[in-house]
Order: structure tokens, then sequence, then C-alpha cells
């Protein structure tokens, strides 16, 4: 989609890639490290500047004391911190629960592990977790279950009471918990909770994040894996044959970002606070029926107003004839019929940018 936006000249609202860039601060802190002198082979496991800075800022958001040598593994960006964990924790037949809709990494990455995927379907409005279905699916064979709060496509936050009926779940059946939480500080309308911080599942679970979402910082890709040391073990086996380290100069650029002050945070939520409602509004405008972001940078819609099939060919009338980029949704279901109804749209983008393809939607789009 985003290939077919360039050719088209669409106004992308696709991928979740901001069009505006990273605090000056932490782009600095990377430059300075690059002319120190911090070009070769870092630690494997992470700089050890920046596996304290996320134990202290972990430690700050859940109240966990976490060891930065023994329990953080810094990584090639969160999606390799989900692929060193799936390969390193996960034996081909274990079985894996998934929440659909979800990020398409999390299938892949487990297909090459060789796991037996399960999915449990999130349904709009609200996207709630269905406790008795994932109790029932539970097995003797599950060996994990995979969470993403904030959630992405749908903007859902996981509540706390969802997630301690997960844990308790997950602590009844001997069961890992895989948490990404890329989008943690993009909270908008409720508490985030990590899964690790409720009793009893630190030592089961490897919470996933990085520093891409929170800083506008996609290309950098660091991200890391927090996990007790028996976790830690197998995630560090996988992480040395994938990538063996991070970009020396960048994680050194990451440890001032996740040192910056809360002041920074507050201003970027209210920022991204405003950019939804400009695209939620204008999407209600134009005639989508809208679903409630509550977190991420994402938004759902149905676009079964408009008449098209699916959501593929929605998305591609889309940017061919009214100049917008969007998601279609069913590429995050193991079943895309689920998803036909659905496309993402992303406000990660400068008002300006969001103002105009609401704009192009309002003037060319028809139902």
């Amino acid at each position: 989609m985003s290939m077919l936006a360039i050719k088209h000249g669409a106004i992308s609202l696709g991928q979740g890639c901001p069009n505006f860039d990273g605090p000056e601060f932490v782009k600095e802190a990377a430059i300075q490290a690059i002319r120190d002198g911090k070009n070769q082979y870092p630690r494997g496991f992470g700089v050890p500047e920046l596996n304290v800075a996320i134990a202290e800022r972990f430690m700050k958001d859940t109240g966990l004391i976490v060891d930065p040598d023994k329990e953080v593994t810094v990584t090639t960006g969160c999606t390799e911190a989900i692929a060193a964990t799936v390969l390193g924790l996960i034996n081909p037949g274990d079985e894996v629960i998934l929440f659909a809709p979800f990020y398409d990494s999390y299938n892949a990455t487990l297909s090459m592990a060789g796991a037996n995927i399960k999915s449990i379907t999130l349904h709009p409005p609200d996207f709630a977790v269905p406790i008795e279905e994932l109790k029932s699916i539970i097995s003797k064979n599950t060996r994990a279950v995979l969470i993403n709060t904030p959630h992405n496509p749908t903007g859902k936050m996981f509540t706390r009471e969802e997630l301690s009926t997960i844990a308790s779940v997950c602590i009844k059946n001997d069961v890992l918990v895989f948490s990404d939480e890329v989008y943690d500080k993009l909270a908008f309308d409720m508490e985030h909770i990590s899964i690790a911080s409720l009793p009893g599942m630190f030592e089961r679970t490897v919470t996933m994040n990085s520093l891409a979402k929170s800083f506008s910082l996609t290309g950098w890709k660091v991200g890391w894996a927090i996990a007790p040391v028996h976790l830690t073990w197998g995630v560090r086996q996988a992480h040395t044959f994938i990538t063996f380290s991070t970009s020396n100069p960048l994680q050194c650029g990451a440890t001032a970002a996740l040192r910056a002050p809360d002041s920074y945070f507050v201003e970027l939520k209210k920022d991204y606070i405003a950019k939804r409602a400009i695209l939620v509004e204008g999407l209600k405008s134009v005639g989508f029926k809208v679903f409630p972001s509550n977190g991420t940078f994402f938004v759902l819609a149905d676009h079964t107003p408009f008449g098209l099939e699916n959501d593929v060919a929605f998305c591609e009338y889309l940017i061919k004839e009214i100049g917008v980029a969007a998601i279609p949704s069913s590429v995050f279901y193991l079943n895309p019929e689920e998803g036909k109804n659905l496309v993402r749209f992303t406000f990660s983008k400068d008002e300006e940018t969001l103002m105009a393809a609401v704009q192009r939607m309002k003037e060319r789009l028809r139902k």
C-alpha cells in the first residue's frame, strides 16, 4: 500500500511511521557517540548505560526492580525482541495463543519457530477479551500467550481486569506471557499496565519495548526485552545469532531518550491526542464508522458504507481515486475474512498532513 501510495501521489495514513523527526537531544547524543569513537561492536546484550536506563525506566513505570546485566537484553528494534523471544523460548509444536487482529510479525516469527498458532478474535466495537474462550482454548501444550497493549491495530488498551484474568489463567496452567508494549507511552484514556507487574507474573513474562514509537525514531531500530534470568537465557541464545548486537551510537542516543524528563512524555501524549481528534472527527464526518482508539497512533474504521466488496478493494480505491492511503485489516487476522470490513488509519503524521487527508476524503469520497 505504501508503494501504491507513492505511485499515485496519495497522502499516506497507512504505515505507522511519523513524518516528523525525533527530539534533538536524542539525536545529538547519538552524533556525539559517533564523534567519540563508539563505532565498533558493543556488548552483545546492550551498552551498559542503556541497560541501566531501561531498568530505571521500567522501575519507574512498573515498580519492578530488574538486574540490567542479567534481565535486560537490547535488541534491534522490538521486532527483533519478538523474534529472539519466540525463537529462543518456543519449540516446534508448542502452542502459542494470539489475539486477532495482531501485528503481522507475530504470525511470521511463530511460523519460523514451528509453533502451533491459536487465535482468539477481539470483536468491535470494544475489542474486549473473550475470557471464557481463552480458558477453553488453553491446553497442556500451550507454552505462551502473546499480548500487545496498547494494541495495534485496534488502539485497544487491555484493562486491569482483563490482564488479571489472563495472568490467573497463565499461572494456573503454567503458561508464559510475551508482552509487546511498544506503545506504552501512547496510552490516552486509561492507564497502561504491564502484565509483568501483576502478582506472580514477572517470573513468567517477557516484556518487549522499543525507542521507536515514543521518540519518533522508527529508523533507529533500538528495542529491548526484559525478563527473569531463566527466560533471558533463551532470548539471548537467539539474539546472539540473529543480530548479535545493536548499533552502538544509537544505543547511546537511546540512553539519553529514556532519561528524558516526564514533561517530554506529557507533551507527547497531548500532541497525539490532538492528532487523534483531527483524524477521528474527520473520518466520522466523511461517513466512516470509527471505533475507539485509547492508545497507539492507529484507529480502525468500518469502510462498508462506501460499497466496496472488501478492505483490499477499498484501500486500492482510496489510494487510486481519493488520494489517501490506509491499510487493509484482513492482513492482521489468521482468517482474512474477519477483517474484510475494517481498514486501519494512522495519525502519526503532522496536523497539516492529517487535515489535508481528511479534506481529500470530504471532497472526493462518496457513499
